[in-house]
């Protein structure tokens, strides 16, 4: 009996065994639903909301873009911009599928396949090579919402987590907008955030126009981007673009015969531009937008009633510049700077007694303005910040300690001290460069200095120098008005004015040329001759004439109504003569020079248009003559090496100007569809040639003009304009002076010959 008994109490046990197994079975798959049920609902941490995943966030960089389409840089916390699909080179599709995720186009997020191949060769048979199981969408959700923490278990929890993001962006988004997302969003290294800038910044392209080798260099960096950066690390940035290659072929992306001619393809990266905000095109103008749109933002809200930000939100800025002549403007400022005036004035320094770059200062001027230099550097705002004081900042500041210092032949390592380094970079001589349309107020190029990484300062719009003869026109200008006239002959002699004290002011010429004779205003400016600037100044017009011409012509800046203006005392911006200047080929209309046309949000909404202020300035008739004087400087005064060192003959006019002690050396050249101010001098006017060879304007800032326009002119693309200035209908001044007979104006004054 007892046996029976037990016979019928073992099913029993086994019943309730198995059923313990199924419930914890059915309770393991109860916690497992649970879990990621809480956790797809946020109560287990952050989870992207349906609203963030239609819209996920990222720091877009706003684009600076060029009037002929280029971005010329951006502007943000990362260089990041987004791209639409069809924008993207399938090149670069194909070769991100080969090596990132084969059977993307299989799975709906989450590759079960790859999972299985990871557990069994990594987790149980510990093998590090048998490659990741992340899909392209699960990178995209790890890229989109960031792991949070970094412990082991940390990393599991984030993993699951990326796993619902990945199911939730599969089910909203389509596999070509999955590779969108992911694309715009990667880092790959230098700066450079999503396909768009990193196609800039590697190879100088647009993502649609990178070939097969250029995208499996661009692919290849996503697994390591300092590892295989083709610039630190070509040899490693080789083999893992080969390995990328290696990846199409065997996805039959590529046949064997491309693979191998592909493979032996060296890395070319003679065009890689980091676009970080010292480097690249436009610097000095990017920084420029860059202050602008700061204040602008300040001002201009979002439809979420945020105020913009223009690090952040992608805007996209289309600007007034050409990419083609701000590349020829850099260009000339960097060949006449780094191969003709710099090693002049090195040479000079290596004359003189102390070697210094500042003449007549004495030793306590120049350790003051060395003082304030060091005061403004970054190594002393940090021990500032480290909490040293000033004297210990000053003897550290004498210790020799390793850098990299800028040169024209590229940046150097040495060792110096802190201060010497100070002077060093005084020793430089610094340009700006600033073009616009007469007829638009466009700016089609601006060049703030030399190196904007190493002299920060803006010479187009900061600067304020003292504009020397170039200010000339202005004044001949208020005489034409006043009835006088480019063959109007006046006397070439002294000329002086009584001061507030009861002194006189006596200007002198340069030379004795012609001296005492009576000579035409077209030869006198085309000579810059003073005498017959003080001339008009006081029997022709008035510093208030002067003054009032250039306000209705955009100045702003400082002018004192004294006579001295006449010869160019006031302390003006490059900016300012460029836009004052262009007034004379419009026909005497002042358009204000504009640097932005419109601006657009991510998506591409107009925000805000932008046109320029215009007021006639003049008549068309006077600043025709004004244009005519000063087409006499190029054809046959000072400014004459345009026609024979640069062998530009198309019409153009001009003026140089050269201050006191050769201080700041000014160029300002005309066509009648472009004007473009250079100058060019030390960042203080103690640093200075001691001779006219290279100190005067038509040596050190008219060449400057001469290279960048002979490239526009010679550049097909640009097909620059090369005909004459506009002729007003109603012309009624004769301009072929040797038509008129000798003429002497009556006695208006007392003069001895």
């Amino acid at each position: 009996m007892a046996q029976n008994k037990d016979t019928k109490k073992k099913p029993k046990k086994n019943t309730r065994r198995y059923s313990r197994l199924w419930w914890a079975f059915a309770g393991l798959w109860a916690f497992i639903f649970l879990f990621f049920f809480a956790l797809s609902m946020g109560c287990l941490g952050f989870m992207p909301t349906f609203e963030e995943l239609e819209n996920p966030q990222s720091n877009l960089a706003s684009e600076v873009i060029s009037a002929d389409g280029q971005i010329l840089g951006f502007i943000g916390v990362e260089n990041r911009s987004n791209v639409a699909y069809d924008e993207i080179s399938p090149n670069v599709i194909n070769a991100l599928i080969a090596t990132e995720d084969a059977r993307f186009y299989e799975h709906s997020g989450i590759d079960l396949r790859s999972l299985g191949r990871v557990f069994a060769k990594t987790i149980i048979g510990r093998s590090s090579s048998s490659g990741g199981g992340s899909t392209i969408t699960q990178q995209l959700a790890k890229n989109l919402f960031p792991r949070e923490r970094k412990s082991k278990l940390g990393i599991a929890y984030s993993k699951f987590k990326e796993w619902i993001v990945a199911a939730k962006l599969e089910h909203n988004y389509s596999k070509n907008e999955i590779l969108t997302m992911y694309l715009n969003t990667v880092d790959f290294g230098s700066n450079a955030f999503g396909i768009k800038t990193a196609a800039k910044t590697f190879f100088d392209k647009a993502p649609g126009e990178l070939t097969v080798e250029e995208a499996a260099v661009l692919v290849g960096l996503l697994k390591a981007p300092s590892t295989y950066n083709p610039v630190r690390n070509p040899e490693n940035a080789l083999n893992r673009r080969n390995t990328v290659l290696s990846q199409m072929m065997k996805y039959d992306y590529l046949t064997q015969q491309q693979y191998d001619s592909l493979a032996a393809i060296p890395i070319n990266m003679s065009r890689y531009s980091p676009q970080t905000h010292n480097e690249g095109e436009a610097t000095y103008f990017r920084e420029f937008i860059r202050s602008f749109m700061k204040d602008w933002c300040k001002e201009h809200k979002k439809p979420d009633g945020g105020y913009y930000d223009v690090h952040k939100d992608g805007l996209r800025i289309y600007t007034t510049i050409d990419s083609r002549m701000q590349r020829y403007a850099e260009q000339a400022v960097a060949e006449h700077m780094g191969k003709e005036i710099q090693p002049a004035f090195f040479k000079e320094l290596s004359r003189r007694k102390n070697h210094s770059p500042f003449v007549k200062v004495s030793e306590k001027q120049i350790e003051t303005y060395l003082l304030s230099a060091m005061r403004q550097s970054e190594r002393y705002k940090n021990m500032r910040d480290e909490g040293k004081s000033d004297a210990e900042i000053r003897k550290a500041f004498n210790e020799k300690v390793s850098m990299r210092v800028f040169t024209w032949q590229g940046a150097k390592d040495t060792i110096m001290s802190p201060w010497d380094s100070l002077l060093y970079y005084k020793s430089f001589l610094n340009a700006g460069l600033m073009s616009v349309e007469p007829g638009t107020g466009h700016v089609k190029a601006y060049v703030g200095g030399i190196n904007y990484r190493y002299f920060k300062y803006d010479n187009v719009t900061q600067s304020r120098r003292q504009i020397g003869s170039t200010f000339k026109p202005f004044v001949y200008t208020c005489a034409m008005m006043n009835g006088v006239t480019p063959c109007t002959q006046v006397p070439n002699s002294e000329v002086c004015f009584e001061n507030a004290d009861g002194t006189d002011w006596c200007p002198k010429n340069s030379t004795d040329a012609r001296k005492d004779e009576m000579v035409t205003l077209k030869w006198a400016l085309a000579n810059s001759v003073n005498y017959v600037s003080a001339y008009l100044m006081k029997y022709y017009t008035s510093p208030e004439d002067v003054i009032s011409l250039v306000r209705k012509m955009g100045m702003k800046s400082d002018i004192p109504a004294v006579p001295a203006i006449c010869l160019g005392t006031p302390d003006l911006s490059v900016a300012e003569m460029a836009g004052a200047m262009a007034t004379f080929p419009n026909r005497g209309e002042y358009v204000e020079p504009i640097f932005i046309t419109r601006i657009e949000d991510n998506k591409g909404m107009v925000l805000a248009t932008f046109t320029p202020e215009r007021n006639e300035a003049i008549d068309a008739q006077t600043a025709y003559l004004t244009v005519e004087l000063m087409k006499g400087v190029v054809d046959g005064g000072t400014g004459g090496r345009l026609r024979y060192k640069y062998g530009i003959t198309y019409p153009v006019a001009g003026k140089t100007g050269t201050t006191q002690n050769n201080s700041d050396a000014w160029f300002i050249g005309m066509t009648p569809k472009l004007v473009t101010a250079v100058w060019v001098g030390g960042e203080m006017r103690s640093i200075h040639f001691n001779n006219m060879t290279y100190g005067q304007g038509a040596a050190a800032a008219l060449p400057i003009w001469g290279l960048y326009m002979k490239k526009v002119y010679e550049d097909p693309k640009i097909n620059f304009f090369k005909g004459n200035f506009d002729t007003p209908a109603n012309l009624s001044v004769e301009m072929d002076c040797s038509k008129y007979q000798q003429e002497i104006l009556e006695d208006e004054y007392e003069y001895n010959f």
